[in-house]
């Protein structure tokens, strides 16, 4: 079995990459997840991952004459199966996003739950590929009608070519009374349910910094339980793996929106 979320956002700095790995963490103690990195432009996985120093990364995959094995981009990093992306420009030009779909559909064979932290605009083919490569999409939102209204277009896009939405997270919540408010119009316009809200937490900060996850840094903080609430709130739905694989090999290239 396998099921493939794009974890998205219409917008950067809703913490969407924390919340790939939170939700990976979580998921971990019941599926083999693996958790990829698909931000090819703006890489952060390897920064939350204690990955910085990674020898091979999904940009060697994406190259032309790559000469790495998939296998060789996947570490084995509290508990899950991770494949960070480098940060290097010159490699994201060099990077070929068709590639994307032969590496995914490889991982899609080995895994229970496949992860893609994506990129936070849906300006170019790199940004769409993984929300079309998605059976659905977990988007990231803080708390504001402006923010909702970002998260729409991405669920807009993903229904366009047949992504459904597994749900919406809101993240780095200041006021859980505002966020009430936002999450009952939501409930109205996606197609998911509110999966959690999770509070604005300086121990996902600190965990950033460390290098490792929040939910590995301060488990028993509020956001850690908002976390493996959304996770829990996640309905993982069974596929089969060689008919999900080959569906991200056949997987038509976007044009940009």
């Amino acid at each position: 079995m396998v099921e493939a979320f794009a974890v998205a956002s219409g917008k950067g700095g809703t913490g969407k990459t924390t919340t790939t790995v939170a939700l990976g963490m979580a998921l971990a103690e019941e599926y083999d997840v693996t958790v990829v990195d698909a931000d090819t432009g703006m890489a952060n996985l390897l920064f939350h991952t204690g990955l910085t120093d990674a020898d091979t990364t999904l940009h060697d995959l994406l190259v032309a004459d790559a000469d790495a094995a998939v296998s060789d981009a996947v570490y084995d990093r509290f508990g899950m199966s991770v494949v960070p992306c480098g940060t290097s420009l010159a490699a994201f030009e060099d990077a070929d996003p068709d590639r994307l779909r032969s590496v995914v559909a490889e991982l899609a064979a080995d895994t229970d739950v496949l992860l893609l932290d994506s990129p936070a605009a849906l300006g170019s083919k790199s940004a769409v590929l993984p929300v079309v490569l998605a059976d659905r999409a977990v988007v990231v939102l803080q708390p504001t009608i402006p923010a909702l209204s970002d998260g729409l277009k991405v669920q807009e896009y993903a229904h366009s070519y047949g992504t459904g939405t597994a749900g919406v997270v809101f993240n780095k919540v200041h006021d859980p009374e505002e966020a009430a408010g936002v999450a009952e119009k939501t409930e109205r316009y996606f197609e998911g349910p509110t999966l959690a809200s999770v509070p604005d937490s300086d121990a996902a900060r600190a965990a950033r910094r460390e290098g490792v996850p929040l939910l590995a840094h301060a488990p028993d903080s509020e956001a850690a339980r908002a976390y493996r609430e959304a996770a829990a709130n996640l309905d993982v739905r069974a596929g089969e793996s060689d008919a999900v694989a080959d569906r991200f090999r056949s997987a038509v290239i976007p044009d940009s929106p």
